[in-house]
Formats: C-alpha cells, sequence, structure tokens
C-alpha cells in the first residue's frame, strides 16, 4: 500500500506521564480541566499521562470516522458514536479518553464496545490496551503511523489482534482502512461513498 506523504513524517503529539499519582489527583485533573478540549487524560496504577494530540493525529483519527460512521450509516448498522467520552473505574484503577469510541446497539451501555486509538508519536505513554481492558472494552482499534490499522478483541483476559471485527463482524476493515491514504479528507469519504455504491 502507498502512504500518503501526510502519514511519512507526522507531528509530534506532546505528551507527559506524571508518577506516584492517586486516583484523587486524577479525578481532580479532570476536573480542572473541565470540558475544554486539547489535552485528554490516562490513568493505570498511580500514573497520569496527559497527552495534546498534534493536527495531523486529530485529521487521522477524524478520517477514520467519518469512513467507519458513513460505512455504518450505509449498511444499517445502529453505530452510537461517543467520541472522547471519559471513560474510568476507581477499583480498575484506570481511565481513558479515547479518540474516538462507539456503541453498537443499545445505547444504554455504560461502556463503548469499540474505541480507536491513533499512535502517531515515538512515545506512546501509558499502556492503553491495559487501561481498555480493565475498563471493558470489547475491541480496539489502533492507527499506527505508517497507516496500519492494527484491531484487537478481547478473548477471555487477554487482547487478541485479528483480521476480521467482532463488534463489527459485516465490516471487512481491511477494505475500509484502505480509504485512510486518499488525501485529503473529504475525497476518502467520496470515495468510500461511491464504493458502497458501486457495491449495491
Amino acid at each position: 500500500m502507498t502512504v500518503a506523504p501526510a502519514w511519512q513524517h507526522p507531528e509530534e503529539d506532546q505528551r507527559v506521564v506524571l508518577r506516584g499519582m492517586t486516583w484523587g489527583d486524577y479525578e481532580s485533573m479532570l476536573g480542572l480541566r473541565g470540558d475544554r478540549a486539547g489535552v485528554r487524560l490516562y490513568y493505570l496504577d498511580g500514573e497520569i499521562e496527559l497527552m495534546s494530540p498534534a493536527k495531523t493525529h486529530e485529521g487521522r483519527k477524524k478520517t477514520l470516522a467519518r469512513l467507519l460512521e458513513l460505512w455504518a450509516m450505509e449498511a444499517g448498522v445502529p453505530l452510537e458514536a461517543y467520541g472522547s467520552w471519559t471513560l474510568k473505574g476507581e477499583l480498575e484503577a484506570a481511565g481513558a479518553e479515547p479518540d474516538e469510541c462507539y456503541i453498537v446497539g443499545d445505547a444504554d451501555r455504560s461502556v463503548p464496545d469499540l474505541v480507536i486509538e491513533v499512535e502517531w508519536s515515538r512515545v506512546t505513554g501509558l499502556a492503553k490496551r491495559e487501561i481498555y481492558r480493565r475498563l471493558g472494552v470489547r475491541e480496539l482499534w489502533t492507527l499506527t503511523s505508517s497507516a496500519e490499522l492494527v484491531l484487537a478483541t478481547i478473548e477471555g483476559d487477554v487482547w487478541v489482534e485479528r483480521s476480521v471485527s467482532e463488534v463489527l463482524p459485516a465490516l471487512d476493515v481491511r477494505w475500509l482502512s484502505s480509504f485512510l491514504v486518499i488525501e485529503p479528507q473529504s475525497k476518502a469519504v467520496r470515495a468510500l461513498r461511491d464504493a458502497l455504491a458501486e457495491r449495491e
């Protein structure tokens, strides 16, 4: 697969990890930040990661989100989008604000079925898979700087990488991800729309 120029030299996210922090510290930082966008907070076992995503990071996660949501709409799949919903569990000593997250079907659930994380930086911070495992997320899609979409689902208590989504079994994830390298974002969405129309 040919990688578009924007994927080859992504901007770096700004990231700081604070150690020796309590759950109360994490809650306080969430409260101080409030609803203001910009900095995402993650917590795992006494460490807090503060991450300010770069423009490239935000653009790529939004491209994937728009493609996924268009596919779901055209396929008639009940996909509810919740963006960077703050997920946290004090007993699990874990908290996160994913790039994007979704519930499939019944929107009353307290944890998303699917989380999307974009990894652009050389330093990736806290162990996101462990955070989401503890919080009860069923499936994690990780978008790498090389435009690879890595799909992992929970099997028992362990993440297992797969080529097929368990949450969205009708979706050909590899096919969907092939549209990610199309620039600009609007062109990628139109290309997917046209490809879906041809399949009808």
